[in-house]
């Protein structure tokens, strides 16, 4: 499969990652003043710089991810529940698990006027696919029929399209997989499973600056490190249909600053509350304050390239998860902002379970066994690598200061500047050994919480974690005979897991945000993200 973005990676000390530039209009301490830069009836946020051009194959993170989904609309997608709302499908059927018939309905249009048929879906997720074209996301296709012809593990590609994917007419496909999958319906709710327009093929590079999609928004521009700006779209024929003029993505270089905006009325909505205000939030924005759980874990993941963690005993990793003092950071640091983590999967998704275990409990003299049991930290020392403007440097030091004091082991934080720096040390193996990880999910199942970051080479595996047993595990829940079946051995997964060690779970997230005075209509779904299309300008 491939690894994060939606269930993308969190940027955020709960959701966000600001990137480098403050922006924002003339101040307006009654909240209703003009926002400078912002065309009338449209909505701001604060949504950071992409880490990449906006190609739904080659994006896996909340910032990048925010922005598709405004312009881009799959065949699916999720209430607030979790549960399966038909977007651009008429209808998804099976009777195996294995072969699958989508009925697109009709009628829909990319922004350039041209149809969506059922070769848009199919051509795009080949191009996404294809080896060659170097995809991110390329993995999400790995379950289908063919995909290891046109993305081989070593070598050229051997064919240049899935042989599993077969168009009907031009409102239906077929989806033909290598073995039955009974959970496959949930995972097209990803934003990557989107279809592309002819336009793309042309000069795919050049449409990543400025997309053309089929959803709620047209994109209109892209000031880099600044602003993305979209506009509703008029003839959109989804259940998701926009009731404001259109969306302003800004771009700042704290949450703070972005937090001060808000409060000026040069801000509509922020997505996170840093640390230093989240004592005061609620009382600032009154019925303007969010605080909502949502289906994300904050994690502490080793890479086990590193010095630090190559060929660990996982008994060291247990030890640092038991010398880490949750209950106290996430009360005073977090102030209450956050759930201590009891075990890989967060609430709200289906397949959680109680592991019945005492790692994650703090218990120093515990840890301290452990770790001597497992033959120590190499020279006593680890790093923990997070972006600096995601308000995470308060709770980091908090969590170094807690390994430190109950263990010996000097645990030092690695700020990066940005999200963009921090994800790019990961994807190069350049994390010195161990970074901050933070997962939301794609779609609300164990699955996307196991498989998707500890099976080998998928590319939410940062740390690099590879285990047979794990991979075997994971593979026996895939070809499971039925849904339930598949949540109950990735439990036994999870089990496994544990013994394992690929990441420290830390904490469930929860979105502590808030709008300003000039919206209304404010909700959240399962994801954390907030539901722009339904916000509306008073």
């Amino acid at each position: 499969m491939r690894g994060a973005k939606s269930a993308k990676w969190v940027a955020g000390a709960i959701v966000v990652a600001l990137s480098a530039t403050a922006c924002g209009g003339a101040k307006s301490d009654s909240g209703k003043g003009k926002e400078a830069g912002k065309p009338e009836g449209y909505v701001s946020i604060d949504v950071g710089e992409p880490q990449k051009p906006l190609v739904p194959g080659d994006t896996n993170e909340t910032l990048g991810s925010y922005v598709i989904k405004s312009i881009f609309t799959q065949l699916l997608e999720f209430d607030g529940d979790g549960k399966i709302v038909y977007t651009n499908a008429e209808s998804i059927k099976t009777t195996d698990s294995k072969l699958w018939t989508v009925k697109l309905k009709e009628g829909w249009k990319f922004h350039d006027g041209t149809p969506v048929t059922a070769e848009s879906y199919v051509k795009a997720w080949n191009w996404y696919a294809h080896i060659k074209n170097n995809q991110q996301n390329a993995p999400w296709f790995e379950d289908i029929k063919g995909y290891a012809d046109i993305h081989p593990d070593k070598g050229e590609a051997k064919a240049e399209t899935m042989s599993g994917l077969k168009v009907v007419d031009a409102n239906t496909f077929t989806i033909e997989l290598s073995a039955p999958v009974p959970y496959f319906e949930y995972k097209l709710g990803y934003t990557t499973w989107a279809p592309l327009p002819e336009a793309f093929y042309s000069d795919p590079k050049a449409f990543g600056q400025k997309p053309i999609g089929n959803g709620p928004y047209v994109f209109e521009k892209w000031d880099h490190k600044k602003s993305i700006q979209v506009k509703a779209n008029a003839d959109y024929l989804g259940p998701n249909k926009a009731k404001n003029k259109g969306v302003l993505f800004k771009n700042y270089a704290t949450v703070e600053a972005a937090y001060n905006d808000l409060l000026s009325g040069n801000l509509d909505l922020i997505r996170q509350v840093g640390p230093k205000d989240l004592p005061k939030y609620k009382k600032d924005l009154g019925d303007g304050a969010v605080d909502q759980p949502y289906a994300a874990l904050q994690t502490l993941t080793p890479v086990f390239y590193s010095k630090t963690f190559k060929g660990i005993d996982p008994k060291v990793i247990q030890g640092l998860s038991m010398a880490i003092d949750r209950d106290t950071i996430t009360k005073t640091v977090l102030n209450n902002t956050r759930k201590p983590a009891t075990s890989f999967i967060p609430a709200g998704v289906a397949g959680k379970q109680d592991l019945a275990t005492d790692v994650f409990t703090f218990n120093p003299a515990k840890a301290k066994q452990l770790i001597t049991e497992g033959g120590g930290v190499p020279d006593n020392k680890m790093w923990i690598q997070y972006n600096a403007d995601g308000g995470h440097k308060e709770w980091i030091t908090a969590v170094c200061e807690s390994i430190r004091n109950s263990t010996g082991v000097d645990c030092i934080p690695d700020a990066k500047p940005d999200f963009q720096t921090d994800l790019e040390a990961r994807d190069n193996n350049q994390v010195k050994s161990a970074y901050r990880g933070g997962w939301v999910a794609d779609y609300p199942l164990n699955v996307n919480f196991m498989r998707e970051l500890y099976a080998t080479g998928v590319d939410g595996n940062n740390g690099r974690f590879s285990d047979p047993a794990v991979d075997a595990a994971f593979k026996k829940g895939d070809n499971a005979s039925s849904l339930d079946e598949t949540l109950k051995l990735y439990q036994d997964a999870e089990k496994l897991v544990l013994q394992k060690m690929p990441s420290i779970p830390l904490w469930e997230y929860k979105i502590n945000g808030g709008h300003g005075k000039k919206v209304d209509n404010v909700n959240v779904d399962f994801r954390g993200d907030y539901d722009l299309t339904a916000v509306t300008v008073k």
